[in-house]
């Protein structure tokens, strides 16, 4: 899929491997030619040019996802239509434009920003400047993602929260589930002049205004449309309907609408446990795979790397790619090894106890040291044309 054709040889499709690996870790051209002793640095740069498509790049991540999620194992690990979405910083030079301070590490980096399903796996990712609200990378991972099950409720931290944001998915026909900060202060929104009960007296306000939210429904559908179609972005949009745009009738709609849904999703999160907890254990996913990747990128992103934004996304692309193939592999034997299980015990293992797994060890990876692919093991499916001409006579080859 990243060259666009089957290898030509096992030298080239070697070259592929090392670029995704130079991309998706902090390891250079030169490192990857001490870990595979065949190749050499020019080459591996020359592969890593020519792979550096975000868009192949991404298809490639959700071919491996698709095969992990082909594994019936998979289907115990949540549900298909929910997922999450969080960021993480990777270091970087203090010199490139898009570094900022990370503040917890203080040190110059950039965002990572994933989405994960529930089932795990990484579904959509790009990069982002940290200290910037992140609604706008939420909403558009959802609606630009390749194939698979449709989002429907999409949890988030309080960064990818805003209530112009709710409104804004809910068009798009997904919910934003924010995990909020400071809770015991959050207030309920209801319509003016609803009756509030006595009960909650304390803890809502009957301000949103209905006559506003109708007379601007026609501009706020015209913007979910387009982001829909990507004459503009969802961060584009949120930064362009963001606080700074207070006053406007639009805006101000908006953030009407989204206090009614917040209000709702509060709601729910408060009285239903089951709800609560789901919401909880899919943001939790989203930061076990953070882990996986920085366990892969455990350095700085090249300075060459980072320079521009194509090249940025390719770092970002390749480290889902990796970090998928981890979670692939762990599955397949997960599955290998609860087949036999069953087998010896003679039942099957309970869906609850299945969920609580997950294919995110690393126990059983080396990510340093000299690389052997054992290519000849799997050629007939990595090079058939190779095998297919190795099994005909000397003279049909040399015809």
């Amino acid at each position: 899929m990243l060259l666009g054709r089957e290898p030509y040889s096992r030298s080239e499709l070697l070259m592929v491997y090392a670029a995704v690996l130079a991309h998706g870790t902090s390891m250079s051209a030169a490192d990857l030619a001490r870990m595979v002793p065949e190749l050499s640095s020019s080459a591996i740069r020359q592969m890593m040019h020519r792979i550096a498509d975000e868009r192949k790049l991404r298809n490639s991540a959700d071919a491996v996802l698709v095969f992990m999620h082909q594994h019936p194992i998979a289907r115990h690990w949540g549900r298909a239509e929910l997922a999450s979405s969080d960021m993480m910083s990777l270091e970087t030079t203090r010199s490139v434009w898009q570094a900022r301070a990370d503040p917890r590490r203080r040190t110059a980096s950039i965002g990572m920003y994933t989405h994960v399903r529930d089932r795990w796996g990484i579904f959509y990712d790009q990069p982002i400047l940290l200290n910037e609200r992140q609604a706008g990378a939420a909403i558009e991972g959802v609606i630009r993602q390749n194939g698979g099950e449709d989002v429907t409720q999409l949890a988030v931290d309080t960064h990818g929260y805003t209530d112009f944001a709710m409104s804004l998915s809910r068009l798009l026909g997904f919910d934003l589930c924010p995990r909020l900060s400071h809770l015991r202060d959050r207030r309920l929104h209801v319509p003016n002049g609803h009756a509030i009960p006595s009960e909650l007296a304390a803890v809502a306000d009957a301000d949103v205004r209905l006559v506003l939210i109708e007379l601007a429904w026609d501009e706020l559908v015209r913007i979910a449309a387009s982001v829909q179609t990507g004459q503009c972005t969802a961060v584009q949009a949120l930064t362009r309907f963001g606080a700074a745009a207070r006053g406007q009738h639009v805006y101000e709609a908006g953030v009407h609408l989204g206090r009614l849904f917040r209000t709702i999703f509060l709601v729910d999160y408060f009285t239903n446990s089951a709800f609560r907890q789901e919401m909880q254990h899919a943001l939790n996913r989203g930061e076990a795979v953070h882990t996986v990747q920085r366990a892969i990128h455990y350095g700085k992103i090249p300075l060459e790397l980072a320079r521009h934004d194509a090249s940025l996304a390719a770092v970002s692309s390749s480290l889902t790619l990796l970090t998928n193939a981890v979670m692939a592999w762990n599955t397949l034997h997960m599955q290998h090894a609860l087949e036999a299980i069953e087998a010896v015990g003679g039942e099957s293992m309970r869906a609850e106890d299945l969920r609580q797994i997950a294919p995110t060890r690393l126990e059983g990876f080396n990510l340093r040291g000299t690389f052997d692919f054992p290519i000849a093991r799997y050629a007939h499916r990595l090079l058939p044309s190779a095998t297919i001409a190795q099994t005909l006579p000397s003279a049909w080859r040399t015809a």
